[in-house]
């Protein structure tokens, strides 16, 4: 896969799947652009072109800086609060619908006009297994990557006709800061990988290979999918 010369806008990139999205991106010579509140020193080595961005409040011109034409966008900010339904306050499923969706769509209607530029963009946006897997005292992030889910394939027709590719990935448990206090004990992370068939969690590079491979010329051919990258929980027993 070659990235030179293709100019790619990675929204939440300081940790996590972002920043292995962003480090791999970097190997493979785009030019990225990453946005997020704050410019961890890890992103910071990657000398990428870095926009502050609260995807949680109006972007107003926080994204002009972009290039005219943009190859992709990745959005990568999520969330991870498990609990009983009956003890989730209506403020937590705003604000994971605020994060997960819509600020998905504020970052999109600011740079569809660029990605239309392009030669064949490519937007790539997160889920959960969780969206169509059921599990428990997962009803807010669940309900949240659903409507995700929706916007992709929605945004897959609609712009099938500009050559904009439009994807989900949905992992299971993944081994990032986001997910520490669920993996923050040996015996958490062995029982976090018995639940999937292959036996363990997913790391940050798993969602960062296809990610990539999704923006990629390689994956030319593909849109309107939700693609699992779960170790197998979504499919096996």
């Amino acid at each position: 896969m070659e990235f030179a010369d293709k100019n790619i806008l990675l929204v939440g990139a300081s940790s996590g799947i972002g920043l292995a999205t962003a480090r791999l991106l970097h190997q493979l010579n785009a030019n990225l652009f990453t946005a997020s509140r704050h410019l961890s020193p890890e992103l910071a080595e990657l000398n990428t072109t870095f926009l502050e961005l609260d995807v949680t409040k109006p972007i107003g011109v926080a994204l002009d800086g972009l290039p005219e034409v943009l190859h992709g966008v990745v959005y990568c900010p999520g969330s991870i609060k498990l609990r009983p339904f009956e003890r989730i306050p209506m403020d937590d499923f705003r604000a994971d619908f605020e994060l997960n969706v819509l600020g998905a769509v504020q970052v999109l209607q600011a740079t569809m006009k660029r990605l239309k530029k392009a030669s064949g963009a490519s937007i790539v946006l997160f889920s959960t297994v969780a969206a169509e897997t059921g599990m428990a005292f997962h009803a807010s992030i669940a309900t949240s990557k659903a409507a995700v889910e929706g916007l992709a394939r929605s945004l897959a027709s609609e712009y099938a006709g500009s050559g904009i590719r439009v994807n989900a990935i949905a992992p299971s448990l993944t081994d990032t800061p986001l997910a520490a206090a669920l993996l923050n004990t040996p015996e958490k992370a062995e029982a976090s990988a018995k639940r999937h068939p292959l036996q363990r969690v997913g790391q940050p590079q798993d969602l960062a290979y296809m990610a990539t491979f999704l923006l990629s010329d390689h994956g030319s051919f593909i849109t309107g999918q939700v693609l699992p990258v779960d170790g197998g929980m979504g499919r096996l027993k």
